[in-house]
């Protein structure tokens, strides 16, 4: 089973972020020029919090709030859970299924940001393994 470190390590692309002051438009820029569902909110090197397309979702277009108008702060998911370098793909999926939630920052024991998972690159995880353990049986009992 692979921890998330060596996961980040086998894709080493900085998670981007955006700052608590940038605006919400420019925040969905960012998201949609990079495909990707969440980003994570920095003060300085600090994670203030997490933003997320369901913090769009729910909290500016059903609020009928203007996205070049609102500051990422006030939409921004504060209370942010994290996992650690030496968990495995397994736990951090399991806690993210628990909690409903799609993407997971990875922080070391100084809290530093090392990383963040989605959902869907730990499922692509699951799914490799999987197939490895798989292809490993076949040539056993092939033998």
């Amino acid at each position: 089973m692979k921890t998330l470190k060596k996961l980040l390590e086998e894709r080493p692309r900085a998670p981007l972020s955006v700052s608590p002051d940038d605006s919400v438009f420019t925040a969905l820029e960012l998201m949609a020029k990079h495909d990707i569902g969440a980003l994570l909110v920095m003060s300085g090197n600090q994670l203030v919090g997490i933003f997320s397309e369901r913090d769009y979702a729910r909290k500016i277009i059903l609020l009928g709030k203007s996205s070049k108008d609102t500051h990422v702060r006030e939409i921004m998911t504060e209370k942010v859970l994290y996992a650690r370098p030496e968990q495995t793909t397994d736990q951090a999926m399991a806690l993210m299924t628990d909690k409903h939630i799609r993407h997971l920052p990875v922080l070391d024991s100084t809290q530093k940001v090392v990383g963040m998972v989605s959902i869907g690159d730990l499922v692509r995880e699951t799914i490799s393994e999987q197939a490895f353990l798989i292809k490993q049986l076949e040539q056993y009992i092939a033998g």
